[in-house]
């Protein structure tokens, strides 16, 4: 269902997308701020950071992509 009025669900998808890739982005960088006492194996690679930078790119393009547009 497309028309006047509704808003697509790839808008909303890209909104939780954001939100994620914002919040582990924000842990990603708390974890090279601080990191743990006995960290995992692959630390060094920084996942968190580099996923939540995924998640942020990835959410930004779906929200500007199907932006709800006002019609003329």
């Amino acid at each position: 269902m497309h028309g006047p009025g509704f808003i697509s669900i790839w808008f909303f998808i890209g909104l939780l997308l954001t939100a994620y890739g914002v919040l582990i982005t924000a842990t990603g960088f708390y974890e090279l701020a601080a990191p743990p006492e006995h960290p995992p194996v692959l630390a060094n690679l920084h996942a968190s950071l580099w996923w939540g930078l995924v998640l942020l790119v990835i959410g930004l393009f779906y929200l500007i992509r199907f932006f709800p547009k006002k019609q003329a």
